[in-house]
């Protein structure tokens, strides 16, 4: 795999983006406990290979890595050179020497075919500029019997996202955010359309109340960030007076969601399998 990486200019945005979150990533205990329970779900053996697509600062990886041992082999890939720094940081501190960290577009991958006894993607599968056609390179990475698993998010999860998406609507901009995996039937769907069979998808409902303060200030107004899924960023198509006024209302909206203990911010979960026909 080269150390080198031609990303388009909507993949250079998103790498750009975490790159810039990457000294914070791990802050907080949400991404680490649902990263912990992917892998918890997948029943890794000793000996075995695996490959964590966007693996960003190796939380999946790391915990791979201490379960397949020295006889087993984990790569993990991601687009943003500062999710990897932190991820080979870690490495060294774990002393770890059965996992590489690789520069590499999800989408692109040049490993050989029926390579991995397991692929993970955490947190990141609606990044993907074509959902599906990700899922069919992944497939023929997989060994016969060899499993996928990947989060995907309910659509009513991350309420800045959805208020949003309702306001934003009315302004004849159309968000996708977690909507072409947002039910436990798109999921298997999807999976069945790249060749997965013994689909298995666990739903956890999971959240938490945030203070109005915070849901305001989770607004998504900015034009020059990438959006998942979507290029350009659709609020391009409005002037900054159309997103000075959506913003009004997406803090109203979130106005009256208030109760006396903050607003429902829903993070519901789907821990999604699938596993490749023999």
């Amino acid at each position: 795999m080269s150390h080198q990486v031609e990303l388009s200019e909507y993949k250079q945005q998103i790498a750009d983006l975490y790159s810039r979150r990457s000294s914070t990533y791990d802050n907080g205990d949400w991404h680490p406990r649902i990263a912990h329970r992917l892998v918890e779900y997948a029943h890794i053996r000793p000996g075995q290979q695996v490959l964590d697509i966007a693996t960003g600062t190796g939380m999946v990886a790391l915990e791979a890595a201490q379960i397949v041992g020295a006889e087993g082999r984990v790569i993990g890939v991601d687009i943003s050179t500062g999710m990897l720094e932190q991820a080979r940081r870690k490495v060294a501190a774990l002393g770890l020497s059965n996992v590489e960290f690789q520069l590499a577009d999800a989408e692109a991958l040049d490993f050989p075919l029926n390579s991995f006894d397991y692929i993970f993607c955490s947190s990141a599968l609606i990044w993907m500029s074509d959902l599906v056609g990700a899922l069919r390179l992944w497939y023929g990475l997989l060994k016969p019997k060899g499993l996928l698993g990947f989060h995907a998010f309910a659509d009513t999860a991350f309420i800045e996202g959805v208020v949003a998406q309702r306001v934003l609507e009315k302004y004849g901009v159309s968000l996708l955010f977690s909507k072409p995996t947002g039910t436990v039937e798109k999921c298997q769907k999807m999976l069945q359309l790249a060749g997965f069979s013994e689909i298995e998808i666990k739903s956890e409902l999971d959240g938490s109340y945030i203070s109005l303060e915070k849901a305001k200030g989770m607004w998504i107004g900015n034009a020059s960030s990438p959006v998942p899924g979507q290029y350009p960023n659709p609020l391009l198509q409005l002037t900054p007076e159309q997103l000075a006024q959506a913003k009004v209302e997406f803090d109203a909206s979130l106005s009256a969601l208030q109760t006396e203990q903050g607003i429902w911010n829903d993070l519901t979960i789907f821990y999604v399998f699938g596993r490749k026909p023999r």
